[in-house]
Protein backbone atom coordinates (compact mmCIF):
# COMPACT_ATOMS: atom_id res chain seq x y z
CA UNK A 1 0.00 0.00 0.00
CA UNK A 2 1.48 3.58 -0.81
CA UNK A 3 0.58 6.23 1.83
CA UNK A 4 1.59 9.80 2.53
CA UNK A 5 1.84 11.39 5.86
CA UNK A 6 0.75 15.38 5.06
CA UNK A 7 2.18 16.61 8.33
CA UNK A 8 4.16 14.61 10.21
CA UNK A 9 5.85 17.17 11.61
CA UNK A 10 2.98 18.26 14.04
CA UNK A 11 3.99 14.93 15.75
CA UNK A 12 7.62 14.33 15.36
CA UNK A 13 10.42 16.79 16.54
CA UNK A 14 13.11 13.97 14.77
CA UNK A 15 12.62 12.12 18.67
CA UNK A 16 10.53 9.45 17.50
CA UNK A 17 11.22 6.24 15.81
CA UNK A 18 9.33 5.83 12.06
CA UNK A 19 10.84 2.73 11.24
CA UNK A 20 8.02 0.74 11.98
CA UNK A 21 5.75 2.92 9.97
CA UNK A 22 7.96 2.78 7.17
CA UNK A 23 7.94 -1.24 6.83
CA UNK A 24 4.14 -1.67 6.35
CA UNK A 25 3.74 0.27 3.15
CA UNK A 26 5.79 0.00 0.00
CA UNK A 27 6.11 3.67 -0.14
CA UNK A 28 5.58 6.30 2.63
CA UNK A 29 6.05 10.16 1.66
CA UNK A 30 6.32 12.18 4.61
CA UNK A 31 5.43 16.08 4.64
CA UNK A 32 6.14 18.11 7.13
CA UNK A 33 3.06 19.80 6.48
CA UNK A 34 0.68 20.38 3.48
CA UNK A 35 -1.15 23.43 2.98
CA UNK A 36 -4.88 23.74 1.36
CA UNK A 37 -3.79 24.41 -1.99
CA UNK A 38 -1.51 21.07 -2.17
CA UNK A 39 -3.96 18.52 -0.36
CA UNK A 40 -4.98 16.97 -3.66
CA UNK A 41 -1.91 16.43 -5.70
CA UNK A 42 -0.14 14.59 -2.52
CA UNK A 43 -3.13 12.15 -1.68
CA UNK A 44 -4.81 11.72 -5.41
CA UNK A 45 -2.40 8.76 -6.34
CA UNK A 46 -2.31 6.75 -2.85
CA UNK A 47 -4.35 4.28 -0.82
CA UNK A 48 -3.80 5.89 2.92
CA UNK A 49 -3.28 9.17 4.25
CA UNK A 50 -2.03 9.64 7.70
CA UNK A 51 -3.10 13.59 8.87
CA UNK A 52 -2.99 14.70 12.00
CA UNK A 53 -4.68 18.85 11.47
CA UNK A 54 -4.59 18.90 7.60
CA UNK A 55 -8.32 19.04 6.25
CA UNK A 56 -9.70 16.67 4.12
CA UNK A 57 -13.07 17.93 3.14
CA UNK A 58 -16.33 16.14 0.35
CA UNK A 59 -14.78 18.70 -1.99
CA UNK A 60 -11.06 16.80 -1.55
CA UNK A 61 -12.02 13.08 -0.93
CA UNK A 62 -14.61 13.13 -4.20
CA UNK A 63 -11.28 13.23 -6.42
CA UNK A 64 -9.90 10.51 -4.27
CA UNK A 65 -11.64 7.32 -5.40
CA UNK A 66 -8.66 5.31 -5.03
CA UNK A 67 -8.49 6.25 -1.35
CA UNK A 68 -9.26 3.02 1.63
CA UNK A 69 -7.85 4.41 4.56
CA UNK A 70 -7.21 7.51 6.65
CA UNK A 71 -5.25 7.37 9.86
CA UNK A 72 -5.50 10.30 11.62
CA UNK A 73 -2.77 10.82 13.87
CA UNK A 74 -4.89 12.16 16.61
CA UNK A 75 -8.54 11.80 18.63
CA UNK A 76 -10.17 14.56 17.22
CA UNK A 77 -11.85 13.79 14.07
CA UNK A 78 -13.13 17.47 12.70
CA UNK A 79 -10.53 17.76 10.06
CA UNK A 80 -12.08 14.37 8.06
CA UNK A 81 -15.73 14.82 6.50
CA UNK A 82 -16.61 11.62 8.04
CA UNK A 83 -20.08 11.44 5.77
CA UNK A 84 -17.66 11.34 2.67
CA UNK A 85 -15.47 9.04 3.86
CA UNK A 86 -18.54 6.77 4.76
CA UNK A 87 -20.29 7.16 1.70
CA UNK A 88 -16.82 6.44 -0.15
CA UNK A 89 -16.37 3.62 1.72
CA UNK A 90 -13.17 5.08 2.71
CA UNK A 91 -12.45 3.63 6.50
CA UNK A 92 -11.43 6.12 9.15
CA UNK A 93 -9.38 4.87 12.58
CA UNK A 94 -8.31 7.98 14.65
CA UNK A 95 -5.52 6.77 18.20
CA UNK A 96 -7.44 7.37 21.50
CA UNK A 97 -5.64 7.20 25.20
CA UNK A 98 -2.51 8.25 23.98
CA UNK A 99 -1.72 10.93 26.03
CA UNK A 100 -3.30 10.09 29.64
CA UNK A 101 -0.54 10.03 31.31
CA UNK A 102 1.02 13.05 29.51
CA UNK A 103 -1.56 15.37 30.63
CA UNK A 104 -2.29 14.01 34.20
CA UNK A 105 0.84 14.26 34.38
CA UNK A 106 0.30 18.45 33.19
CA UNK A 107 -2.51 19.07 34.83
CA UNK A 108 -0.83 18.46 38.13
CA UNK A 109 1.91 20.32 37.14
CA UNK A 110 -0.12 23.72 36.42
CA UNK A 111 -1.68 23.05 40.22
CA UNK A 112 1.43 22.70 41.83
CA UNK A 113 2.95 25.71 40.37
CA UNK A 114 -0.05 27.94 40.80
CA UNK A 115 -0.21 25.99 44.75
CA UNK A 116 3.26 26.45 45.46
CA UNK A 117 3.53 30.19 43.47
CA UNK A 118 6.78 28.42 41.72
CA UNK A 119 6.95 30.64 38.99
CA UNK A 120 6.72 33.86 40.90
CA UNK A 121 9.98 32.40 43.48
CA UNK A 122 11.69 31.42 40.14
CA UNK A 123 11.18 34.92 38.92
CA UNK A 124 12.39 36.20 42.32
CA UNK A 125 15.57 34.57 42.43
CA UNK A 126 16.80 35.32 38.89
CA UNK A 127 15.58 38.89 40.25
CA UNK A 128 18.63 38.45 42.89
CA UNK A 129 15.34 39.06 45.38
CA UNK A 130 16.76 36.17 47.73
CA UNK A 131 20.45 37.38 47.50
CA UNK A 132 19.17 40.63 49.18
CA UNK A 133 16.69 38.91 52.00
CA UNK A 134 17.38 39.68 55.43
CA UNK A 135 16.50 36.05 56.36
CA UNK A 136 17.27 32.42 54.92
CA UNK A 137 14.62 32.47 52.90
CA UNK A 138 11.58 34.10 50.74
CA UNK A 139 8.20 33.98 51.75
CA UNK A 140 6.80 36.61 49.56
CA UNK A 141 4.21 35.20 47.36
CA UNK A 142 1.13 32.33 48.85
CA UNK A 143 1.81 28.57 48.95
CA UNK A 144 -0.69 26.27 50.24
CA UNK A 145 -0.76 22.49 50.05
CA UNK A 146 -2.80 20.18 47.66
CA UNK A 147 -3.03 17.92 51.21
CA UNK A 148 -6.68 18.03 52.14
CA UNK A 149 -8.36 20.70 49.75
CA UNK A 150 -10.77 19.96 47.34
CA UNK A 151 -10.45 19.28 43.71
CA UNK A 152 -13.36 19.64 41.34
CA UNK A 153 -13.34 17.89 38.54
CA UNK A 154 -15.49 18.36 35.40
CA UNK A 155 -15.73 15.29 32.60
CA UNK A 156 -14.45 11.93 34.46
CA UNK A 157 -14.12 9.95 31.77
CA UNK A 158 -10.11 8.20 31.38
CA UNK A 159 -8.23 11.35 31.71
CA UNK A 160 -10.45 12.97 34.54
CA UNK A 161 -10.10 9.59 36.15
CA UNK A 162 -6.04 9.51 36.29
CA UNK A 163 -6.27 13.47 37.09
CA UNK A 164 -8.26 11.77 40.59
CA UNK A 165 -5.80 9.19 41.35
CA UNK A 166 -3.13 11.06 40.80
CA UNK A 167 -4.54 14.02 43.29
CA UNK A 168 -6.17 11.23 45.97
CA UNK A 169 -2.16 10.69 45.83
CA UNK A 170 -1.63 13.98 47.29
CA UNK A 171 -4.46 14.08 49.94
CA UNK A 172 -7.24 15.77 47.86
CA UNK A 173 -10.65 15.09 47.91
CA UNK A 174 -12.25 14.39 44.78
CA UNK A 175 -15.72 15.57 43.68
CA UNK A 176 -17.23 14.86 40.37
CA UNK A 177 -19.11 17.15 38.48
CA UNK A 178 -22.93 16.40 36.75
CA UNK A 179 -22.52 18.18 33.69
CA UNK A 180 -25.54 20.09 32.78
CA UNK A 181 -27.99 18.09 30.31
CA UNK A 182 -26.43 14.71 30.96
CA UNK A 183 -27.81 11.65 32.27
CA UNK A 184 -27.66 11.76 36.04
CA UNK A 185 -24.69 9.20 37.49
CA UNK A 186 -25.22 8.80 41.41
CA UNK A 187 -22.22 10.30 43.37
CA UNK A 188 -22.08 12.85 41.19
CA UNK A 189 -22.14 17.22 42.06
CA UNK A 190 -24.25 19.21 40.23
CA UNK A 191 -22.00 21.91 38.45
CA UNK A 192 -23.41 24.96 40.26
CA UNK A 193 -23.01 23.33 43.78
CA UNK A 194 -19.46 21.87 43.19
CA UNK A 195 -18.16 25.29 41.88
CA UNK A 196 -18.61 26.79 45.45
CA UNK A 197 -17.24 23.70 47.33
CA UNK A 198 -13.55 23.72 45.73
CA UNK A 199 -10.11 24.51 45.78
CA UNK A 200 -9.20 23.49 42.65
CA UNK A 201 -11.72 23.09 39.19
CA UNK A 202 -9.74 20.41 36.54
CA UNK A 203 -11.36 21.09 33.33
CA UNK A 204 -11.42 17.29 30.86
CA UNK A 205 -14.72 17.25 29.14
CA UNK A 206 -14.69 17.62 24.95
CA UNK A 207 -15.43 20.99 23.59
CA UNK A 208 -19.18 20.39 22.28
CA UNK A 209 -22.24 22.96 21.66
CA UNK A 210 -23.03 21.99 25.44
CA UNK A 211 -19.81 22.57 27.18
CA UNK A 212 -18.99 26.22 24.92
CA UNK A 213 -18.44 28.53 27.35
CA UNK A 214 -19.17 26.10 30.25
CA UNK A 215 -17.76 28.42 32.57
CA UNK A 216 -18.48 31.65 32.66
CA UNK A 217 -18.72 34.89 34.71
CA UNK A 218 -21.88 33.33 36.71
CA UNK A 219 -19.50 30.04 36.83
CA UNK A 220 -16.29 32.05 37.90
CA UNK A 221 -18.25 33.82 40.66
CA UNK A 222 -19.60 31.06 42.55
CA UNK A 223 -15.91 29.78 43.44
CA UNK A 224 -14.13 30.80 45.95
CA UNK A 225 -11.59 33.58 45.74
CA UNK A 226 -8.76 31.57 46.87
CA UNK A 227 -10.02 28.35 44.22
CA UNK A 228 -7.46 27.52 40.96
CA UNK A 229 -9.21 26.88 37.49
CA UNK A 230 -6.67 24.43 35.08
CA UNK A 231 -7.66 23.87 31.78
CA UNK A 232 -6.67 20.79 29.68
CA UNK A 233 -8.99 20.36 28.07
CA UNK A 234 -10.41 22.35 25.25
CA UNK A 235 -10.01 26.37 25.10
CA UNK A 236 -13.88 26.96 24.39
CA UNK A 237 -15.23 25.50 27.14
CA UNK A 238 -13.86 28.42 29.51
CA UNK A 239 -15.32 32.11 28.47
CA UNK A 240 -11.75 34.09 28.46
CA UNK A 241 -12.82 37.62 28.62
CA UNK A 242 -14.76 35.91 32.23
CA UNK A 243 -11.52 34.84 32.97
CA UNK A 244 -9.67 37.54 32.34
CA UNK A 245 -12.04 39.77 34.83
CA UNK A 246 -11.86 37.10 37.39
CA UNK A 247 -8.01 36.71 37.36
CA UNK A 248 -7.96 40.50 37.54
CA UNK A 249 -10.87 41.50 39.74
CA UNK A 250 -9.54 38.44 41.76
CA UNK A 251 -12.62 37.16 42.35
CA UNK A 252 -10.45 33.51 42.22
CA UNK A 253 -6.83 33.42 42.87
CA UNK A 254 -5.62 31.71 39.72
CA UNK A 255 -5.64 30.00 36.82
CA UNK A 256 -3.70 27.46 34.14
CA UNK A 257 -4.43 26.90 31.15
CA UNK A 258 -2.84 24.55 27.73
CA UNK A 259 -5.80 25.78 25.50
CA UNK A 260 -6.76 28.38 24.37
CA UNK A 261 -10.14 29.27 21.78
CA UNK A 262 -8.00 29.64 18.63
CA UNK A 263 -4.93 28.13 18.15
CA UNK A 264 -2.16 29.24 17.33
CA UNK A 265 -3.37 32.43 18.74
CA UNK A 266 -1.67 33.76 15.59
CA UNK A 267 -4.58 37.36 15.68
CA UNK A 268 -3.49 37.54 19.57
CA UNK A 269 -5.85 36.44 22.59
CA UNK A 270 -7.27 37.93 25.35
CA UNK A 271 -5.38 35.86 27.73
CA UNK A 272 -1.96 37.11 26.25
CA UNK A 273 -1.48 40.09 28.71
CA UNK A 274 1.11 40.21 30.96
CA UNK A 275 -1.00 42.82 33.02
CA UNK A 276 -3.42 39.73 34.22
CA UNK A 277 -2.07 37.98 37.46
CA UNK A 278 -1.64 34.62 38.42
CA UNK A 279 -1.90 33.15 34.95
CA UNK A 280 0.02 30.06 33.71
CA UNK A 281 0.13 29.35 29.97
CA UNK A 282 1.29 26.64 28.60
CA UNK A 283 1.31 25.85 24.21
CA UNK A 284 -1.05 22.57 23.99
CA UNK A 285 1.58 21.12 24.67
CA UNK A 286 0.32 18.87 27.64
CA UNK A 287 -0.22 15.86 25.40
CA UNK A 288 2.96 16.15 23.83
CA UNK A 289 5.31 13.78 25.82
CA UNK A 290 7.82 11.75 23.73
CA UNK A 291 5.98 8.65 25.39
CA UNK A 292 2.34 10.04 24.15
CA UNK A 293 3.70 10.98 20.61
CA UNK A 294 5.66 7.50 19.98
CA UNK A 295 2.19 5.46 20.93
CA UNK A 296 0.59 7.25 17.92
CA UNK A 297 3.09 5.80 15.84
CA UNK A 298 2.51 2.80 17.09
CA UNK A 299 -1.63 3.20 17.32
CA UNK A 300 -1.56 3.76 13.45
CA UNK A 301 0.78 1.01 12.99
CA UNK A 302 -1.53 -1.16 14.75
CA UNK A 303 -4.75 0.37 13.40
CA UNK A 304 -3.30 -0.04 9.48
CA UNK A 305 -2.70 -4.01 10.49
CA UNK A 306 -5.69 -4.01 11.39
CA UNK A 307 -7.57 -2.58 8.40
CA UNK A 308 -5.74 -5.13 6.40
CA UNK A 309 -7.04 -8.25 8.55
CA UNK A 310 -10.48 -7.19 7.79
CA UNK A 311 -10.99 -5.85 11.50
CA UNK A 312 -10.92 -1.92 11.54
CA UNK A 313 -9.83 -0.95 14.86
CA UNK A 314 -10.29 2.64 16.77
CA UNK A 315 -12.86 2.71 13.90
CA UNK A 316 -14.53 6.35 13.97
CA UNK A 317 -16.71 6.14 10.60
Amino acid sequence: MQAVFLDYQSLDQNDLDFSGLSQVFSHLALFASTTPEDVLSRIQNVDVVMTNKVKLDAAVLKQCPQLKLILISATGTNNVDLAQARAQGIVVCNCQGYGTAAVAQHTLMLMLNLATSFLKYDRAVRDGKWQQAQQFCLLDFPICELSGKTLGIVGFGELGQAVAKLAEAFGMKILVAQLPNRPEVQGRVALNELLAQVDFLSLHCPLTDETRDLIAEAELSKMKPSAFLINCARGGIVNEAALKAALINKSIAGAATDVLSVEPPVAGNLLLDNSIPNLIITPHSAWGSVDARQRIVTQMIENLLAYQQGQPIRQVN
